[in-house]
């Protein structure tokens, strides 16, 4: 194989770890992975990636000579942690920064902590490469997005994920929260329901306005309510289990059999409301979340979401960056009426898990009657 020597795993003992092991984990040939180890060329991007995830994941240390220097910084701003979907971005964002040899650093917004602004100062005054900002200020209508242009002024690359803004030249990457709602939607009414609620953040959020757009258009096309029926059955809130808690307590009272939710969490604090008045999911109301967050599947009901296409849109978000920080600008068109760069949607999936089945033939005993 050509005299390379794999270095022994973190703490092991004495037992020499062995080519078939790190071509097992990584699903190619061992003379591929010969290859990688000794840096010949030859080798495509993605399989050398995998050679080395399979040298991290088996504990083993890499030789020297695959220890390359950083291409240089990259920032990714997050509103926050506590929410699973935001880790998820972030690890995928992560390893393709890392696949194309620059740095991610992490920033976090906090309550009383740095805000965005402050936190790309401090990305600025390192020198990164570009910037990826995920649900940020650009998400939200009521922000000024002049500062967007102050930073594409001062040479700083960047790219924006969950949240259109027409007045931001730049490039977005989205998933489609309309049809994401609609899909939501369909699914309860195909399933009987007939009185709907839906549990959002805010609507100054782009993401949470575009929710209630596709809610209400789809329950005119399927149930021919008005809009100004439909918006009695919408509860913007607090994102969060609180906020889908205290949206559900409104929604149940306007006697909603299925409620659709604006993220994973807000769905878990329905689910909550929803129990806490001695009812059952799904035999009595049937709840629908968004993200898909990791471990959803595994709640009790597991839950029913729209998947967000995280893997995908992550990774477009870098692909657009790393050709920002290279001087090749994605091509493409802005959406009707704005003069921003591009916006990239992609398409949600329905997940059916639990959560959700057909509604109780009669009101289910301890049932809050309907307001008039």
């Amino acid at each position: 194989m050509g005299g390379v020597t794999i270095p022994l795993p973190r703490g092991a003992g004495n037992g020499a770890p062995r080519l078939a092991d790190i071509a097992a984990q990584s699903g190619v040939s061992e003379a591929t992975v010969s290859r990688v180890l000794n840096g010949k060329a030859g080798v495509a991007a993605a399989t050398r990636h995998k050679v080395l995830a399979a040298l991290d994941v088996l504990g083993y240390e890499r030789p020297v000579r695959l220890k390359r220097r950083s291409a240089g910084l990259v920032g990714l701003v997050v509103p926050e942690l506590t929410n699973p979907i935001f880790p998820a971005f972030a690890q995928v964002v992560e390893q393709a920064l890392a696949g194309h040899g620059y740095t991610p650093v992490l920033c976090t917004q906090m309550p009383g902590g740095a805000t965005e602004d402050e936190l790309v100062e401090q990305l600025v005054e390192r020198g990164v490469a570009g910037i990826v900002f995920l649900s940020g200020l650009h998400a939200d209508a009521t922000a000024d997005p002049a500062r967007y242009a102050r930073l594409a002024a001062r040479g700083v690359p960047y790219v924006l994920i969950n949240g259109y803004n027409e007045h931001i030249d730049a490039n977005f990457v989205s998933p489609d929260d309309r049809a994401a709602a609609r899909m939501a939607v369909r699914h309860l009414v195909e399933l009987g329901h007939e009185r709907i609620g839906l549990a959002i953040g805010p609507t100054r959020y782009v993401p949470s306005r575009r929710k209630a757009e596709g809610f209400t258009a789809e329950l005119y096309e399927l149930l021919g309510v008005d809009r100004a029926d439909a918006e009695r059955f919408i509860r913007p809130t607090l994102f969060g289990v609180e906020g889908g808690h205290a949206a559900a307590e409104i929604l149940l009272r306007e006697g909603c059999t299925g409620i659709v939710c604006g993220s994973d969490l807000m769905a878990l604090g329905v689910v909550r409301a929803v129990r806490a008045r001695g009812l059952d999911v799904p035999g009595d109301v049937s709840v629908v979340g968004f993200d898909d967050s990791p471990l959803i599947a595994f709640t009790s009901p597991p839950l029913s979401t729209v998947r967000q296409p995280v893997q995908a849109m992550a990774t477009a978000a870098v692909g657009a960056l790393l050709e920002e920080i290279e001087g090749n600008p994605v091509p493409g068109e802005p959406p009707s009426g704005s003069w921003g760069r591009t916006e990239f949607v992609f398409q949600p999936e329905l997940v059916v898990r639990g959560s959700t089945a057909q509604p109780p033939a009669r009101p289910a005993a301890g049932t809050p009657q309907v307001l008039s």
